[in-house]
């Protein structure tokens, strides 16, 4: 049954991307705001994620939604950057659908290739990366992240780089930190436990309940770049301990956030 819900999820939203797409490319040709086209990419992405629910019986729990800043808090004149937990396709799509304000994703450029649905981000104004370009990448994120934050743009990126599968951590490098510090904003963790309904790499989803959890904003005025990343991974993975302790169960404990070494590179924070 559940093979026979993701068939239909996946043809639903293969054949919804579609007529998405032609309409953000009419905006852009049409000369139509960025932001009137991400209004519209947003609405496809919270339909894919709903539609995870109406298909699959994926549910989602939300919490810490009160620590997001909101617009006259001090600090949210500066933008604000996401590090969120990355174990599946899921938070992709989930992300811009319950923010508050509009996001802007790093990604890397080979996303662009994907039809349909790379042209759709490829016409949005985000931040696409060559990982090959080592530190003209980290250049062109700060670059554009800084004139994205400056607009009220939330900038979201996976410190991990890629998804990872579930009860495991990767490398948390500290690219999302640098442009923090860089920039003067403040970095928002967030914890999604989605790989308990949407496996890693896996075309079958199953039913359950995906918790995301919103930790509070951190202030990056005066921070190093490692030691900040270090306080993010160890609240994030803390976090996920709490929220999902079955895909934990055997694993050495948590190291104490002082012995946590973030990996340097910077161009390879992005989406996959």
């Amino acid at each position: 049954m559940s093979l026979i819900r993701s068939i239909l999820h996946t043809l639903f939203m293969s054949l919804t991307v579609i007529p998405f797409t032609l309409t953000i490319l009419l905006l852009r040709v049409c000369g139509a705001s960025s932001m009137a086209r991400y209004t519209v990419a947003r609405r496809w992405l919270k339909l894919s994620a709903d539609s995870a629910g109406w298909f699959c019986g994926i549910k989602v729990r939300m919490q810490g939604m009160e620590n997001l800043p909101v617009q006259g808090q001090p600090g949210s004149e500066k933008g604000v950057v996401l590090l969120c937990k990355h174990q599946s396709t899921f938070e992709t799509f989930l992300m811009p659908a319950i923010m508050p304000v509009p996001l802007a994703y790093v990604f890397k450029k080979e996303l662009l290739k994907i039809p349909f649905f790379g042209w759709s981000i490829g016409s949005l104004d985000m931040i696409h990366i060559d990982r090959k370009d080592g530190s003209r990448a980290f250049h062109k994120v700060v670059e554009q992240g800084k004139r994205l934050l400056g607009q009220g743009i939330w900038v979201i990126m996976f410190p991990e780089g890629t998804r990872i599968p579930r009860g495991e951590t990767g490398d948390y490098k500290t690219g999302a930190t640098r442009l923090a510090i860089m920039t003067g904003a403040q970095v928002v963790p967030i914890a999604v436990t989605s790989a308990k309904c949407w496996p890693r790499k896996a075309f079958v989803k199953k039913p359950g309940t995906v918790d995301v959890s919103v930790g509070k904003p951190i202030d990056s005025k005066g921070r190093k770049h490692d030691e900040l990343m270090a306080e993010v991974e160890f609240w994030i993975e803390s976090e996920m301990r709490r929220l999902d302790p079955d895909a934990y169960v055997g694993k050495p404990p948590l190291p104490a956030r002082a012995e946590r070494a973030p990996a340097a590179s910077a161009a390879d924070a992005s989406a996959d």
